[in-house]
């Protein structure tokens, strides 16, 4: 079973503008060789959706899942972002940093101890993130600077892939930058080469594409096309 990498590879990983391929839309009948595909064209975050049928509707993989994917994105260069769609996130951390998440994102709508939390997945060694849903205003988070390492922006309603792109996103973004501090802005949903130019101008650096990829007919050309649209090349 395979931990968080370094925190050197780790922050490397995260570093600069990065689309991460969100396996909810992968074929899981071929999870090991879609992960391949994409990473193999360059991607180096890999992102992990997290659902537990309370905090949104569909129910989707956990720390088994994660555990046997780690180390094949840790051995190819890459870092295993989780996004906690689920209440009472706080019980399932060191659940996840023991399967090999190297962030761990959850919403801020499902806790009432956002700091306590994001102080507790970074006792873990994991990067600490709080999301937050398009009805949630920015504001809800303006007090964790200097405790989140990632802000992750939903720009569709959480719960199933394939939605269409929140328009007013790009604003949201914005105002979330001048609050932001040092922490990353991640956006998560509806993205794709029609879109991520218009959330990088707004100022996120991490964009998380499902079916924009992984529907795809060539999930590795579909990430290619997404990451040349913010000026990522392959060897980035």
């Amino acid at each position: 079973m395979s931990g968080p990498v370094g925190t050197a590879a780790r922050s490397d990983a995260f570093s600069g503008i990065r689309i991460a391929p969100s396996i909810l839309s992968a074929d899981f009948a071929r999870l090991g060789s879609a992960i391949a595909e994409v990473m193999d064209a360059g991607a180096r975050v890999i992102h992990f959706d997290v659902m537990d049928g309370h905090f949104v509707p569909p129910i989707t993989i956990g720390p088994l899942v994660a555990s046997a994917i780690a180390d094949q994105v840790h051995q190819a260069g890459g870092v295993l972002d989780v996004h906690l769609m689920i209440e009472r996130p706080e019980l399932q951390f060191s659940e996840f940093a023991r399967a090999g998440a190297d962030c761990i994102t959850f919403h801020e709508e499902a806790t009432p101890h956002s700091h306590r939390a994001l102080g507790a997945i970074r006792e873990l060694g994991c990067l600490a993130g709080v999301a937050i849903n398009p009805g949630t205003p920015v504001e809800a988070v303006a007090e964790l600077d200097g405790m989140a390492d990632l802000i992750l922006a939903m720009t569709v309603n959480p719960g199933w892939g394939g939605q269409a792109f929140i328009e007013s996103s790009p604003a949201k973004v914005r105002r979330l930058k001048d609050i932001s501090g040092e922490a990353l802005i991640q956006v998560d949903g509806g993205i794709g080469t029609a879109t991520v130019g218009r959330m990088a101008e707004a100022g996120a650096t991490l964009f998380v594409a499902g079916s924009a990829i992984f529907g795809a007919d060539d999930p590795a050309v579909a990430y290619s096309e997404i990451a040349a649209a913010v000026g990522v090349s392959a060897g980035d």
